[in-house]
């Protein structure tokens, strides 16, 4: 049976897990994201087989195949894109892993893709997500110099959640960045 004082202890519990768990959440270094973006693709596309950007966006089986990190420590607020200046620290990290390879690979390409988790409307989970992949390029190009050239954005909403839950879950609200110069023209 549930009195108030186990029901409030289970309540709190509640509330403050996905805080705990948030907080433990780490950006990780540049050094860290360079490995990442830098393994071996799981498959390799001979030069005829190479998509657009926008063709390779549609295409599961390519994404799954790129090299990706997930950015789960960007703290966006519940229905935001906002990144605040707060986070720029983690943002530092992110330019320092592609200024690295950019300076080996003048060409490489990475696609930000936004994430949301599955409360709200398909719909206005797809545009949240679009906002934060935009809004992370546009500090990684505007305070960070990272040559725009080198960064597209998707947003994919709820469509590739990695907890799967109807609830409010932070781990759905990320960025992940994915290496697409071995697949696209």
């Amino acid at each position: 049976m549930l009195n108030r004082r186990t029901f409030a202890a289970a309540l709190a519990a509640a509330v403050a897990m996905p805080t705990l768990a948030f907080a433990q959440a780490r950006t990780p270094s540049g050094m860290q994201i360079e490995r990442q973006l830098e393994a071996a693709p799981r498959m390799r596309l001979r030069q005829n087989q190479r998509v657009t950007v926008q063709e390779f966006k549609r295409r599961p089986d390519l994404r799954r195949a790129a090299p990706s990190i997930d950015i789960q420590s960007i703290n966006f607020a519940f229905g935001s894109a906002e990144i605040p200046g707060s986070q720029y620290d983690k943002i530092e990290n992110i330019a320092d892993g592609l200024r690295r390879i950019l300076r080996r690979q003048r060409n490489a390409r990475v696609l930000i893709e936004g994430h949301t988790d599955a409360v709200g409307s398909f719909a206005s989970n797809q545009i949240l997500s679009e906002r934060r992949a935009e809004s992370l390029k546009r500090v990684l190009v505007g305070r960070f110099r990272i040559p725009s050239r080198a960064l597209e954005t998707v947003g994919y909403g709820e469509e590739f959640l990695l907890v799967q839950t109807q609830a409010e879950n932070w781990q759905n609200r990320r960025v992940t960045l994915r290496r697409i110069d071995e697949f696209v023209r």
